[in-house]
């Protein structure tokens, strides 16, 4: 989303964009890799995880084994960044920084984010403002009004992918003591913060270009509405296990809305 923005206004930067990428991939899996390993020794992980299959609780590694690649993935999300930095400052450095710290910190440490009703704000910030508008930030030396704008969806869509994997373990994660905003909403309400999610994000574009900061095109994004139609309808009726669907289709349609966003953008440029 924030290369979108960026190519619209003239600014886009190929190097600049696949480096946001590899360090944006390298963070994410070492968070998931710290999510693995600091769940299964609070003891949140057992036997009857509903989720995906774990490998530090699954015993396919060892904590140390998990903790080891988990230093591996941040130390090579160092690489891209020190381009980054190259380019952007001081300010990619905070937020390098700052984005190593919110992924241990969302399971692990004194204070778990995550085990606190948490993780939908980190998220929100972290995988919409700072990571769209940090992009938009590298390849045009600041951030327009546009970038901060479409953060939002963006940010939305994959606060959604944490509603609902909180929505299905709600259950395992109450009698472990995790806290999560699933946990303290309940089912209900969880299922409407969800829906809000998806219905913001997809107003958030119409406003964008009534506002004038994005062309129309941009709601090239809503042609992956059956997607969001399909992970909802799986919400609205399942629970347990079976939001595991809702959990992969939500995920396709934060990708799809990203990159038919990006569509739209290139037939708004041809159109000029």
């Amino acid at each position: 989303m924030g290369s979108a923005v960026a190519w619209a206004d003239g600014r886009f930067r190929l190097d600049a964009s696949l480096a946001c990428l590899a360090a944006a991939l390298l963070l994410q899996i070492g968070s998931n890799l710290a999510n693995d390993v600091f769940d299964f020794e609070r003891g949140t992980d057992t036997a009857g995880r509903l989720g995906p299959t774990r490998v530090t609780q699954a015993g396919l590694l060892t904590p140390a084994q998990v903790k080891g690649g988990m230093a591996l993935a941040f130390g090579l999300a160092v690489l891209p960044g020190l381009f980054l930095v190259w380019l952007g400052g001081v300010p990619i450095v905070v937020v390098g920084i700052a984005s190593i710290l919110a992924a241990i910190a969302y399971t692990g440490g004194p204070f778990p984010l995550g085990y606190h009703g948490l993780g939908e704000l980190f998220v929100f910030l972290f995988f919409g403002l700072a990571s769209v508008a940090g992009t938009y930030y590298v390849q045009a030396g600041s951030v327009s009004v546009a970038a901060w704008a479409m953060s939002v969806p963006a940010g939305l869509l994959v606060t959604a992918i944490l509603v609902v994997n909180n929505l299905r373990d709600v259950e395992e994660d109450r009698r472990s003591g995790k806290r999560t905003l699933a946990v303290r909403l309940g089912e209900r309400a969880t299922k409407v913060e969800y829906l809000l999610c998806l219905v913001l994000a997809y107003l958030a574009l119409p406003l964008a270009a009534f506002l004038g900061l994005t062309p129309w095109a941009g709601l090239a994004a809503w042609l992956s509405l059956p997607l969001a139609f399909r992970a909802a309808r799986v919400v609205g009726t399942q629970k347990g296990r079976p939001l595991n669907e809702a959990l992969a289709v939500t995920g396709q349609t934060a990708l799809a809305f990203s990159v038919l966003f990006w569509i739209g953008m290139l037939f708004a440029l041809r159109a000029r």
